[in-house]
């Protein structure tokens, strides 16, 4: 069989693709003094890294990377399964080849049997790729399990959720990643409003809360349905508490904040 393998499809556009500059970017936006310590999951956006980088190299470096991360991100793209998940061989970035820890992958779709094992979600995707060149800078031997979420209802997110706890309770250590970000397309002002709702669900860890505010109050952050099924997770796992590491918005970069993309880091432990 052919091994998958992931290219690296928006080097070059939404971050650099000379892996000397790459590198060079994400440490020059890690905390001089950072002390990571141990944690379940963390929340972090996914724009072009001149938006977002800030924001998720802050969080990361606040949590000890363990040897698999299972990144769970929204379907922006094509028509999917409910839930997707990339089976086995690799992703490619600049700074080189991240593994898919094929044996966590497959106790996930063993626990989750509406999960799918299939390629095409994620051939177009960003919002995975660009967790792992900054979770490679953190820890080069890193590797990962990738699920697209697109629009389950809360139960599937929860059963997903208590799923990958199961299997990674099994495989010991790892961290849940939440590729989200937060209001889209709104002046500065009412996207925090809103976001800070949305926040407030996150960090108390109430995914129920977290969807059904997202949904009654009109909150257009797209990663919130994996973002559900982390938090599930994450508790299911022995997660406490969760903190905000920082939030902005797009506007903080282009100058335009009539029309701004909220980002939040949040680390869950």
């Amino acid at each position: 069989m052919t091994a998958l393998v992931r290219p690296a499809r928006f080097a070059g556009s939404w971050y650099p693709g000379d892996p000397v500059e790459l590198a060079r970017t994400i440490r020059a936006h890690l905390p001089a003094e950072a002390r990571p310590a141990p944690a379940r999951a963390v929340v972090v956006p996914h724009a072009g890294y001149i938006y977002s980088l800030g924001i998720a190299a802050e969080t990361y470096a606040r949590a000890r990377i363990p040897s698999t991360a299972v990144v769970l991100c929204p379907n922006h793209t094509v028509p999917p399964p409910i839930i997707s998940l990339w089976p086995s061989g690799a992703w490619q970035t600049p700074l080189g080849s991240v593994p898919v820890d094929e044996a966590l992958a497959a106790d996930i779709l063993a626990e989750c049997p509406f999960v799918e094992a299939e390629a095409s979600a994620h051939l177009r995707e960003h919002a995975i790729e660009l967790q792992l060149p900054i979770l490679q800078t953190l820890r080069p031997d890193v590797r990962v399990v990738a699920l697209v979420v697109a629009h389950p209802s809360y139960e599937t997110l929860a059963a997903l959720g208590e799923g990958i706890a199961r299997a990674v309770a099994r495989h010991g250590d790892t961290l849940l990643v939440a590729s989200t970000d937060m209001t889209h397309q709104e002046p500065a002002e009412r996207a925090r409003a809103k976001d800070a709702l949305a926040l407030e669900r996150l960090l108390a860890l109430d995914a129920r809360g977290l969807l059904e505010v997202c949904e009654r109050e009109r909150i257009t952050m797209c990663g919130v349905r994996p973002t559900t099924a982390v938090v599930v997770a994450a508790k299911a796992l022995g997660a406490q508490r969760a903190e905000l590491v920082r939030y902005g918005n797009s506007g903080e970069t282009n100058g335009d904040f009539d029309r701004v993309v909220g980002y939040a880091g949040v680390v869950v432990r």
